[in-house]
C-alpha cells in the first residue's frame, strides 16, 4: 500500500510541536543518473529526513557553489529533460510519504511553459517549489499561479535582504521562507556565521510561514545550533559530496550512505 503523501503544512507542524528541526537535504536530479536518484529518496526519509529538495539541473549556476553545479554538469551531459524529472518522481512517489519540493530556475520553468511545469509537478508527485532567481513584485503572479495549481511556494531570502522586503518575500511563501546563512554560492563551511540566529529570529517575527536556513549546513554540530532558532536546515553540498565518494558502491549503496548521511547530521537533535 502507498504511504499517505504529508504537506509541508503538516510536517512543520509535527515539527513545532514536538520542538524539533527538520533535515531537509537537497539532491541534484539525475545524478550520477536517475536510477541512483530513485534509490535515494527513500533512503533520506529512512534516514530521518522531513522533506526533500530535488534541484532540477541548470547550466547556469545562480548561486549554486563548485560541488553541485559539477553534479549539474554530470547531470546535463547525459541529457536529462525536465520530463525525464518528472518521470522518475512519479515512479517513485508511491514509495516515499514526505513532501518533494523541485528547485528550479525560473528560466526552465518559462521555457516549459509555466502552467505546463507547476501541472506537471504536481502530477509527477510535487508538493513544492523553490525558485531561487524570480524576486518580488514579478514573483507574485508566479507564485499565484504554482499555489493555484497545488504546489507550494518558497522563495529566498539573504542577510543583505532589507526588513521590508523580508516582509514581501515572506508574504509570497506558502511553504516556507528559504534563509541562506551567508551572501554567496552554497558550499560547507565550517562555522556558521554569527549574526544568524538574530537574522533567523527577525524573519521569523515577520511571517509564521516556517523559515529554514541553507548555504553552508553540513555537520550535527551546524543543525544543533540552528535547532533553537530554525525550522529546518537544508543540506546539499554535503550530500553531493558523499554521493562522489560512494560512487563506486552502485545506487543502492549511495542510497544507504546518504540515508546513514541523515541520521548522523539528526544525531545531536533527536
Amino acid at each position: 500500500m502507498a504511504p499517505i503523501i504529508r504537506s509541508l503544512a503538516q510536517v512543520f507542524a509535527d515539527l513545532r510541536s514536538r520542538k524539533q528541526i527538520g533535515l531537509l537535504p537537497f539532491v541534484p536530479a539525475g545524478y550520477p543518473d536517475l536510477a541512483t536518484t530513485e534509490a535515494i529518496l527513500p533512503a533520506l526519509e529512512s534516514g530521518g529526513a522531513s522533506a526533500i529538495e530535488v534541484g532540477i539541473p541548470f547550466s547556469d549556476p545562480i548561486a549554486d557553489g563548485p560541488t553541485i553545479q559539477e553534479a549539474f554538469n554530470v547531470a546535463l551531459g547525459q541529457k536529462l529533460r525536465v520530463a525525464d524529472v518528472f518521470q522518475s518522481i512519479a515512479r517513485t512517489r508511491s514509495r516515499i510519504a514526505l513532501p518533494l519540493i523541485s528547485m528550479v530556475s525560473y528560466s526552465i520553468v518559462y521555457r516549459y511553459g509555466a502552467r505546463r511545469y507547476f501541472s506537471d509537478a504536481v502530477s509527477a508527485g510535487f508538493n513544492g517549489l523553490i525558485l531561487p532567481d524570480v524576486p518580488p513584485p514579478e514573483a507574485a503572479g508566479v507564485c499565484a499561479m504554482a499555489q493555484s495549481a497545488g504546489l507550494d511556494t518558497i522563495l529566498l531570502v539573504s542577510p543583505t535582504t532589507s526588513a521590508q522586503r523580508r516582509k514581501q518575500i515572506a508574504g509570497l511563501c506558502t511553504g516556507f521562507v528559504y534563509y541562506l546563512s551567508v551572501t554567496g554560492i552554497t558550499g560547507a563551511r565550517d562555522q556558521l556565521p554569527a549574526d544568524l540566529a538574530e537574522n533567523v529570529r527577525q524573519l521569523r517575527s515577520v511571517t509564521q510561514v516556517p523559515v529554514c536556513v541553507g548555504f553552508g549546513i553540513s555537520t550535527p554540530e551546524h543543525i544543533k545550533q540552528l535547532a533553537p532558532v530554525a525550522d529546518g536546515a537544508i543540506v546539499g553540498s554535503a550530500l553531493v559530496k558523499k554521493i562522489n565518494e560512494s560512487r563506486q558502491a552502485g545506487p543502492a549503496g549511495i542510497a544507504a550512505a546518504l540515508g546513514r548521511c541523515c541520521s548522523e547530521l539528526l544525531s545531536q537533535v533527536r
